[in-house]
């Protein structure tokens, strides 16, 4: 439903002027930029302006309907580096998920880090790659989570997850 108000907004804005009430930094499938007013897991955060955003390339262990090993150590990562911050979203092919998730590439503005690769690199998430999306990311990001499970990071220390939850 947001994502129509805003296509609506784009069109309405274009053909009559800017509208009140209307975004001017979207594209075709949500927001360029926001601020996360909630962090709903590792890898899903919720902006300022409604908008549900689901990392693209990244699974981080689940925190509801049974705790995945590393699970509260990702949601708590993605908390301390997006929780209140401003944020700019990079979108790929498809623009939602079955559950109506926003998918997208999110860099916390301030220090120009993207998310997606920082919690692969970090050891609190894998890459999840689904096709479409990711097609052209998926070697960087798997270079990633191979380097992370070398050097036992996060999820990948055997002492701390002893099966992958991946």
């Amino acid at each position: 439903m947001r994502l129509r108000s805003a296509s609506i907004c784009m069109a309405l804005g274009m053909s009559v002027g800017l509208l009140a009430g209307c975004p001017t930094d979207t594209s075709r499938c949500g927001p360029t930029t926001g601020v996360v007013a909630r962090v709903i897991d590792g890898d899903t955060v919720e902006l300022e302006s409604g908008e549900t955003i689901r990392y693209l390339m990244v699974d981080t262990p689940e925190t509801f309907g049974g705790e995945e090993c590393y699970g509260p150590e990702a949601k708590q990562f993605n908390t301390d580096v997006v929780l209140g911050k401003a944020v700019s979203l990079k979108y790929d092919v498809e623009c939602t998920d079955r559950f109506d998730r926003t998918l997208a590439y999110v860099t916390v503005t301030e220090g120009n880090r993207e998310i997606n690769s920082l919690l692969i690199e970090r050891g609190f998430a894998c890459v999840l790659y689904i096709p479409p999306n990711g097609a052209d990311r998926r070697s960087e990001l798997e270079n990633l989570e191979e380097l992370a499970q070398q050097q036992n990071r996060g999820l990948w220390n055997p002492d701390t997850c002893p099966s992958n939850p991946c």
